[in-house]
């Protein structure tokens, strides 16, 4: 019997781990779903650290609902305002806040409305790349630096409201496509979407076009999207309000200054660096042909639009600007190209850097605020105030305070000179205080080094208060009043001579 041993065999080596191979992976679709969800949550963020939502024109809306609301009912607010409701395209928020503020203050209403508007334009980017693509990714990723857009921080409510319709709306577009009802269904989204905002109905409009040219170049193309064609005989009834459109002195200085300021946050250099980086990722994914033309085409008319439109349309400000944070978001949402997962964390991660120090922005500024609105507190109600609000030049951030004067009117029924009131555009009028009581007569933008000098502040010479915010002390109070009251960075003055006539 042969009993010589054979040889054991040899083990079996495992192939080698990849380095970071994880990193190198494409994500998962349950994943990117989860991941995309929890950013969307976490875009909120600032309304949960602060006490004052810090959009600038955010406390005028509070203002004008107030009005809108309550004025029937406070002999001071229909001796200071007038309000005529009418239908037109600018009224997202205005509609909303109505059954909201039957259930809850008015603050708490306006800071919910100001709340979703980051959590639904999330949720719409991402709506949008599954119904093209069935996947989240790289697109939505870089999508979402554009949540925080400077129309955000502004405080353009309704835009924002219609920015997400709109692209909840071009999703159902695409989705129906082929459909017979499509078309139908359509001629009361497009009303929707223009009562909301009539520029989220222009970017619907883009984003249906350039989705009907990807599929066929010919005449076709421009007569696809008739549907959303409705709103412009409420245009035309209407005629021309206010004055006509204008680009305004020195449009080519202009043009490039809101084309930096695409991407304005705090972080003057991280914007522009951000700025630049997505630029050079759009651009060089049309050059290497991934690019999703059927949202392309729309970014790239937004882009176009931003240089063509005029900055005032029908009373408007700011127009052309707000096509550019919209065109860039649109752009990167029609990057085509899988990436590895690394590279989708690295997108995100523009989103959380520019999402963490606007949170740290808020919580300094809302404290500001807070500190602030300590004029108000021992003033009567129905008192008129001038307030003259001083904004730095050399500041890169907004000055979320430029209209803070707001709360004024929500907590005193205050005569104010900080609304948007021009006649002929916005409901609202002012019956007092002359032809310079309103925005934007309030507000300074000031050089460092300069005297601030309010001696001769015209609006003053109508009230009993005034309310003066800035960094620097002025060298004058207005004419007539003597400083009762001061905080950090502001003084409140009473009037202690007789008016002029």
């Amino acid at each position: 019997m042969d009993t010589t041993a054979q040889p054991s065999p040899e083990p079996i080596a495992a192939p080698p781990r990849r380095r970071l191979g994880w990193l190198r992976d494409e994500p998962g679709t349950r994943e990117m779903w989860w991941f995309a969800l929890v950013l969307t949550a976490l875009s909120t963020l600032p309304f949960f650290t602060s006490i004052y939502p810090q959009m600038v024109d955010y406390p005028a809306h509070l203002a004008r609902f107030h009005i809108m609301l309550n004025r029937d009912a406070s002999p001071f607010l229909q001796e200071y305002y007038g309000f005529g409701w009418r239908w037109m395209g600018n009224l997202g928020a205005d509609i909303l806040i109505r059954p909201l503020a039957r259930v809850m203050p008015l603050e708490s209403a306006g800071w919910l409305i100001a709340m979703i508007l980051p959590l639904i334009n999330g949720v719409a980017i991402l709506t949008v790349e599954w119904t093209l693509r069935k996947r989240i990714g790289l697109a939505s990723m870089l999508g979402f630096s554009f949540i925080w857009s400077p129309s955000l921080l502004l405080g353009f409510l309704n835009f924002m409201i219609a920015q997400a319709l709109a692209l909840f709306a071009f999703a159902l577009w695409v989705k129906m496509d082929g459909s017979r009802w499509r078309n139908p269904l359509f001629i009361p989204i497009g009303l929707v979407v223009w009562l909301a905002h009539v520029s989220g109905w222009g970017i619907l409009g883009l984003m249906v076009f350039g989705y009907e040219w990807k599929k066929d170049k010919s005449w076709r193309a421009f007569l696809a999207p008739w549907p959303l064609f409705f709103p412009l005989l409420a245009l035309v009834a209407g005629g021309s309000v206010g004055k006509p459109p204008s680009y305004g002195p020195r449009p080519e200085i202009y043009k490039w200054a809101i084309w930096k300021q695409a991407m304005r946050g705090t972080l003057q250099y991280f914007d522009y660096a951000n700025t630049i980086l997505i630029g050079l990722i759009l651009f060089g994914s049309m050059l290497f042909r991934r690019w999703d033309w059927r949202l392309g085409w729309a970014a790239l008319m937004m882009l176009a639009a931003s240089l063509a439109m005029p900055r005032h349309i029908f009373g408007g400000d700011l127009v052309d600007a707000r096509m550019i944070s919209a065109g860039l978001m649109v752009g990167c949402m029609s990057l085509a190209w899988r990436a590895p997962r690394w590279l989708v964390l690295a997108a995100a991660a523009l989103f959380l850097g520019r999402l963490a120090y606007t949170t740290m922005d808020w919580q300094r500024d809302a404290r500001e605020t807070a500190e602030m609105l300590k004029a108000l507190d021992d003033l009567p109600q129905g008192v008129q105030i001038a307030s003259y609000m001083v904004t730095e030049r050399r500041e890169w951030g907004y000055n979320s305070q430029e209209h803070i004067c707001g709360y004024a009117v929500v907590r005193k029924d205050a005569l104010i000179n900080c609304n948007f009131a021009l006649p002929g555009i916005h409901m609202m009028t002012i019956r007092k205080g002359g032809d310079f009581f309103r925005d934007p007569f309030h507000k300074l933008n000031h050089r460092a080094g300069k005297p601030i000098d309010t001696y001769f502040y015209e609006p003053a010479m109508h009230t009993d208060w005034f309310w003066f915010m800035g960094q620097e002390d002025p060298s004058r109070l207005a004419y007539g009043f003597k400083e009762v009251r001061r905080g950090r960075h502001w003084i409140l003055a009473k009037r202690v001579k007789p008016k002029l006539d």
